[in-house]
Formats: structure tokens, sequence, C-alpha cells
């Protein structure tokens, strides 16, 4: 991730919840935050729900790489928590880096142009 980096402390993802807009669909549920950084910070949730850790663990990584590859589309300077619903976990990398990427849309913090 060039241009982000993690959310990690949980007062962080706290003032995303409570301050930040959010927006959800089958797979994700987004919640986004001015941050007045030059750069984005991402959080992913993954509950005990979704399933075990190892389903989790993998959850999490599908959803930090369709980040990862779609983030010069995204706008700079937001917080984005990035909570994963029970219905993803049979998911494959296409329906997830689609969902993110509409969300990202719904917030309109992303773009399809390189550079803005």
């Amino acid at each position: 991730m060039k241009f982000s980096e993690s959310l990690k402390k949980n007062k962080d993802f706290q003032n995303v919840y409570k301050a930040g807009k959010s927006m959800a669909d089958r797979y994700l549920v987004m919640y986004v935050r001015e941050n007045g950084f030059e750069r984005n910070r991402l959080g992913i949730s993954v509950s005990k729900k979704v399933g075990n850790s190892v389903v989790r663990h993998r959850m999490t990584r599908l959803v930090r790489e369709s980040y990862r590859l779609s983030e010069e589309h995204f706008r700079r300077g937001y917080d984005i928590v990035v909570i994963v619903r029970t219905g993803a976990k049979e998911k494959g990398y296409r329906e997830i880096e689609s969902a993110l990427i509409h969300l990202g849309k719904l917030h309109k913090i992303y773009n399809h142009k390189i550079g803005d």
C-alpha cells in the first residue's frame, strides 16, 4: 500500500464508527471519515461469526489486496474501515474487489482516473 497505512488502535476505529458515514452491500460494510492527512488509513474488521481464524485471515487478506491493487483510484485523506459480513465467507477475490469498489463509489471516494 503505497499511499496508505493501517488503522491499528481501537480508538481510531471507534472515531471512524462514531463520526464516519457507513454504506453496505451484501458482502462488506464501509465506514469513511476524513482524517486530515495526505494518505488513507485502512482498517479491516472480521467478526468471529464469519468463521474460524483461517477464514477470517483469508478475508482480511482478500480485502487488503483488493484495496492495494485499486488504491490509486481512491481519493486520499480518509480513514476507511471495512467490515466483512458473513455472506462474504464463501466469496473469492473478484466478488470482494467488486464490493469494495462499489462501496467506494457510493461514498464518492473512488475515481476511475489515475491521479485524482
